[in-house]
């Protein structure tokens, strides 16, 4: 099996990785890390999906993609020029939200439906404000975090957050957790029944 051999990329995505490239953009998301959210929105129809940390839109590509008609899907980032590039890309998907705020923000605020799966790719959702996202995925429904091993731009004293957060999601009995050492260290985590 050729895992490198990827033939169903998002047909916008070779566009966002040229403006990446552009501007210098130097956080993609891995391009693993697109295929599984793809396939995992997939298997959720009509389905509510939280990406926290919109950057330039490469994941959010791939989970649009998974998407059926029915569903939807809230992408935040505190960037205004990311957000403005995503936007310039899909804002005319009325599935997808795109929305310029602080993500701690937005947890906090946030009254609307729980969620068939979070992506959190920034540190609210993520390292901030575990506890309310993880009150915001339904019965059934993924989180999704990815960079969970060591990665070249980790600032000092990272790898320790890190080690605490995985200690932290293992001993979440409302959740089963797979540690996926792949793509960059992928955890996936599905919601219990109570």
């Amino acid at each position: 099996m050729n895992q490198s051999n990827i033939l169903d990329r998002p047909a916008i995505y070779s566009q966002i990785e040229e403006k990446s490239k552009e501007i210098g953009f130097t956080m993609p998301s891995d391009v693993y890390i697109g295929t599984l959210l793809k396939t995992l929105i997939s298997s959720k129809p009509k389905s509510n999906v939280l990406e926290l940390g919109t950057g330039i839109g490469l994941s959010l590509a791939w989970m649009i993609d998974g998407l059926d008609k029915e569903s939807k899907l809230i992408t935040v980032d505190n960037d205004p020029e990311l957000i403005r590039i995503a936007e310039e890309f899909f804002k005319a998907d009325p599935r997808v939200d795109i929305i310029c705020e602080d993500g701690t923000t937005w947890l906090k605020n946030y009254k609307g439906e729980k969620f068939d799966l979070v992506f959190a790719d920034a540190w609210p959702g993520k390292y901030n404000e575990i506890e309310e996202v993880l009150d915001l995925i339904k019965v059934g429904g993924f989180y999704v975090i990815d960079d969970m091993t060591f990665q070249e731009n980790w600032p000092e004293g990272h790898a320790e957050k890190a080690r605490k957060l995985i200690s932290y999601l293992e001993n979440r009995a409302d959740f089963s957790l797979t540690k996926m050492d792949w793509s960059t260290g992928i955890i996936i985590m599905t919601k219990r029944e109570d």
